[in-house]
């Protein structure tokens, strides 16, 4: 059995940090490219001791593929998802009339379930889900989204739906959770 070590990018600083988290590199030699100074410098020397000291155990590095192999298959169903979001929405709404006291309501029901739902696909995603109710009175409805990811494994999903009386769009996000 083999022991993993891996480096994670951290947030807007882009710091590096070790622990849980998509998998940016996994070395054995550890770090061509590591600066000099500061925290980072410390980080590095730490998994270097720590990969020495492993190395010196007789326990082998290996690369995080050999642990979890990447499945290229993975990618989001739109229509799947599309066909979820559209069940929960005519669900919750179905027939009804807009009511400004039930779009809190509506909102929340709508997103709950469809959270629920997709979650029971059993695929390794996070999920974000939006739900916009507006009342049918003639003003504009205009939406938009912009998303920076891995477009071979993340995805999104908009439905809109009406009925005589009001607008629903939902927006689902579906990351990738990639071990």
């Amino acid at each position: 059995m083999g022991c993993f070590l891996f480096l994670s990018q951290g947030g807007p600083g882009g710091s590096l940090r070790t622990g849980r988290g998509r998998c940016v590199a996994l070395y054995s030699s550890l770090l061509p490219w590591r600066r000099e100074g500061g925290a980072r410098d410390s980080t590095w020397r730490r998994l270097r001791a720590r990969a020495a000291t492993l190395r010196e155990l007789g326990t082998p590095l290996k690369a995080m593929d050999e642990f979890h192999p990447r499945n290229d298959e993975m990618t989001f169903n739109t229509e799947e998802a599309h066909n979820i979001i559209k069940d929960c929405i005519e669900g919750v709404l179905g027939k009804a009339d807009y009511s400004h006291d039930s779009v809190n309501q509506w909102t929340a029901a709508i997103v709950e379930q469809a959270l629920t739902q997709l979650v029971k696909l059993g695929k390794t995603y996070k999920y974000i889900v939006t739900c916009a109710v507006m009342q049918k009175c003639g003003a504009g409805l205009h939406t938009a989204s912009s998303c920076f990811w891995d477009t071979t494994t993340d995805g999104t999903c908009t439905v809109r739906w009406e009925n005589r009386t009001m607008n629903c769009v939902v927006n689902v996000f579906a990351v990738a959770i990639i071990l």
